[in-house]
């Protein structure tokens, strides 16, 4: 759980730039409240079109602290959850929710300020026929997912780490973070660096 915690401290552009940008979900997977983040292990669940009976399933058998992950296919003319499913998967201790599909209730999710991460909202209901597979392989936002990768969201989206490279990930971000900082106190509000800066980049 320690790793969990130093993503937490990371933002998903230094994660997704260790990563070379090859595991970031679709870019309209967005949080329902900027200001939100989430870092913690996956749960996934892969849904029919229209079904969410498993996300239950998935709920139940996650352990805390995980994210539940939803491959709900992008579909958005129902929704996957509403606010009452979102306020189980709080009170069960679950860190917070990514679906590649839509929610419904956005007011009551947002008045939760719980982290939830969605392609946006819908007022029609899922159906509970039960299709689908909890804690399989699954595709969130066309990004391979396995259960226990390293999922970290934020203001401008989410980020999948694998799990087999999840050390070497957090080091490669935690130095392009320190890089960053470095480059924006010795350069942002001086103008002579400012313009160094542009003209050697400019000349490359």
């Amino acid at each position: 759980m320690a790793i969990v915690k130093k993503f937490e401290e990371v933002p998903t552009t230094a994660v997704s730039d260790a990563l070379k940008g090859l595991n970031n979900l679709d870019q309209t997977i967005k949080p329902v409240k900027d200001d939100l983040t989430v870092a913690g292990r996956a749960t996934t669940v892969k849904l029919r079109a229209a079904d969410n009976k498993l996300v239950l399933k998935a709920i139940a058998e996650a352990n805390p602290e995980d994210v539940l992950v939803i491959d709900a296919k992008g579909y958005m003319q129902n929704a996957s959850c509403g606010d009452f499913v979102i306020g189980l998967a709080e009170t069960l201790g679950l860190k917070g929710v990514v679906i590649d599909g839509a929610v419904r209730d956005i007011q009551g999710i947002r008045d939760m300020n719980y982290p939830v991460f969605c392609k946006g909202t819908t007022t029609a209901a899922s159906d509970k026929h039960g299709t689908g597979e909890v804690n399989g392989v699954i595709s969130c936002g066309d990004t391979a997912i396995n259960p226990g990768d390293i999922i970290v969201g934020d203001a401008d989206g989410v980020v999948v780490v694998p799990q087999e490279d999840e050390e070497t990930i957090l080091e490669k971000s935690l130095e392009k973070l320190e890089k960053d900082e470095e480059r924006e106190e010795k350069i942002l509000g001086n103008p002579e660096e400012a313009r160094k800066f542009i003209m050697d980049q400019l000349s490359k």
